[in-house]
């Protein structure tokens, strides 16, 4: 035999020595908690237990995760693996990406689907969560870490820490009084509290002469957070599963979905005290701050458990925080120098005519299709590169083999935006500060603050080793480029990690090589059976019609327009009139049928909570 062939042989033999199969069990379902220590609070936990445990895992594993749903009748889950490709050249593995009607159908109460899957080609920081509404801010997250033989980096202990906000009632009903017309403004429900690994007041052991690796996830639903060591620097060696250029700073920005891996060397000899580990809230991201809100929490290093606890410091301006745009891959992959594709997104927050406050791609608001958008790939043969069978209301876009594909992102709206590919990493071509809103501006004329891509002149030069990462912020009425290039066939979702936004429709699918993706993979019993369940079709077009494919009859659609005239702040001023003559009616009436004389005030708010919207008009 072939000295190579023999080689060959044992490098393949070594690898399936090596590589593990991880099995987990996991019954989804309420688990009582008090995360912050303060109020207890039903969170969404696995096999009775919370917080869900972290998965760790060697590159090259395969993980099997039968997931149950024992939450509630009538509430539907599913698990995304968040950053990982599921690299669809190795069998059914579009089918393991998570969102629900976009790669699967829900999985409905009492049944179970398998996530089956190798993690081979990427390696460091990434998170699993349900991807069902706004479900994970009930706590169905956990770390995923994939542990690299080879990492560039020494150090002699790791800790994973998530950061997350922590919301008193649970999703579904503050998801419920978001997306409502008492809530016309579409101001995001503001969390009671935010976590640091689940809990509050959290302490990181340090040993003097030794160095951690800190793994940051921000696995909440809304804010950011800012990250400070007192006296210990930070310096940056991964970002999104992707090693970068060592970059030291004293601290850290996080947007949701986003992961930051730092370096911290401890003190060479005991300080006789220990220090404060600050985090932040990013406040501007608040439409209103409550006076109750901790913004900031002080949790510390401790060099001994018997030393007293540090008190809080100065991080000074926030606005030194490390900027992502500057980081660069260790690897030095080079900018993709053109683009084949260019596909241009405006962000823009408004209202339609039922009242609610809607968030939109080009003036499309993403609706859920009848069938899973992957269904109607892998069932409608040569027409799957055809975009009209997607339907026109999840803003579908059809990638071609091997395409580089340029995202403008151009941000009509005052509100930040951490954006998140599935499927792939990106390069981050162009990205500008943040345009803040202009009193001077009516509120319908606020998207004139915007600064567009201007193609013909960038404002920065195109960094020659862009960072690479999976989910990116898009500032204030600012704009970001992204590149990356389709060879992954499959459906991926591009959405915002900002939950609230996500559920208002800030969404596109990017429907990529589908005939590759046709010739490599096959609906599974498993999917085809939870679909069934649901009694959702497992062939047909985005309205479930195979017969016809370009039919989309029945196909569910955003809401029509707000009557000329009508804007959020109308909405405001109408329910203001509206409960100020109800009042006036109750007030008359109850002057006329008593005796005695009513207190106005109390009578007010007894109305307003009588209508349940105490919280419209603030």
């Amino acid at each position: 035999m072939h000295l190579s062939a023999i080689w060959l042989i044992t490098l393949l033999s070594a690898v399936i020595v090596h590589a593990k199969t991880h099995t987990f069990n996991f019954t989804a379902g309420w688990v009582t908690a008090n995360p912050d220590g303060l109020n207890e609070k039903r969170m969404i936990g696995f096999n009775g237990e919370w917080p869900v445990p972290d998965i760790h895992v060697n590159k090259g594993d395969r993980v099997e995760v039968y997931l149950t749903n024992g939450i509630d009748e009538g509430i539907d889950t599913s698990l995304h693996f968040h950053g990982l490709f599921h690299n669809t050249s190795v069998g059914n593995q579009n089918q393991m990406d998570g969102p629900t009607m976009v790669t699967q159908c829900p999985i409905l109460f009492g049944q179970t689907y398998l996530y089956n899957f190798t993690v081979d080609g990427q390696v460091g920081t990434y998170w699993y969560h349900a991807h069902s509404g706004a479900q994970y801010g009930d706590g169905m997250r956990g770390a995923f870490i994939i542990h690299d033989e080879n990492e560039p980096f020494h150090y002699d202990k790791e800790m994973v820490i998530q950061l997350s906000d922590l919301y008193r009632q649970p999703y579904y009903e503050v998801n419920a009084a978001f997306l409502s017309r008492y809530n016309p403004t579409g101001a995001e429900p503001i969390p009671q509290n935010m976590l640091f690994n689940n809990t509050l007041n959290a302490t990181l052991d340090f040993k003097p002469g030794e160095t951690y690796l800190l793994r940051f996830i921000n696995s909440g639903l809304f804010v950011s957070h800012y990250i400070a060591l007192e006296s210990h620097e930070l310096t940056i060696v991964e970002v999104d599963g992707i090693y970068v250029k060592p970059n030291v700073t004293q601290l850290l920005y996080v947007a949701t979905g986003q992961r930051v891996s730092v370096l911290v060397k401890a003190k060479e000899t005991d300080p006789g005290r220990n220090f404060a580990l600050m985090q932040i809230i990013d406040e501007s991201m608040l439409d209103v701050t409550p006076p109750e809100l901790v913004l900031n929490w002080t949790h510390q290093i401790a060099y001994s458990r018997n030393y007293p606890k540090p008190k809080p410091i100065d991080v000074g301006n926030l606005d030194d925080a490390a900027e992502e745009f500057y980081l660069s891959p260790l690897d030095g992959r080079e900018l993709y120098d053109d683009y084949d594709l260019q596909i241009v997104l405006d962000v823009r927050m408004k209202n339609l005519g039922d009242g609610v406050k809607y968030a939109f791609f080009n003036n499309v608001t993403y609706v859920e299709p009848k069938v899973p958008t992957l269904t109607t790939v892998l069932t409608s043969g040569k027409l799957s590169t055809d975009p009209r069978i997607y339907g026109d209301n999840i803003n579908a876009y059809v990638l071609g083999k091997n395409e580089i594909v340029e995202i403008v992102l151009n941000n009509y709206d005052p509100g930040k935006h951490p954006f998140h590919l599935h499927g792939h990493n990106f390069q981050v071509v162009q990205k500008s500060p943040g345009f803040h809103e202009d009193e001077n501006y009516p509120e319908e004329d606020q998207d004139k603050m915007t600064v567009p891509y201007n193609e013909s002149a960038p404002l920065m030069d195109f960094p020659q080793h862009p960072v690479v990462r999976d989910t990116v912020q898009l500032e204030a009425n600012g704009h970001v480029v992204l590149r990356f290039k389709a060879n992954n066939p499959g459906v991926w979702f591009f959405h915002c990690h900002v939950d609230w936004h996500l559920t208002q429709g800030l969404a596109a699918v990017f429907v990529e090589d589908p005939e590759t993706l046709q010739a490599r993979e096959e609906l599974g019993d498993n999917y085809k059976q939870i679909c069934s369940s649901c009694g959702i079709k497992n062939k047909g077009n985005a309205a479930g019609h195979s017969n016809d494919w370009f039919n989309l009859d029945g196909l569910t659609r955003q809401p029509l327009p707000l009557p000329g005239g009508f804007t959020a702040k109308g909405y405001v001023a109408f329910m203001a009139c509206t409960l100020a003559a109800l009042w006036g009616v109750y007030t008359i009436s109850s002057y006329g049928l008593s005796e005695t004389i009513q207190d106005d005030k109390q009578v007010f708010e007894s109305l307003r909570k009588a209508l349940n919207v105490e919280d419209t008009l603030t």
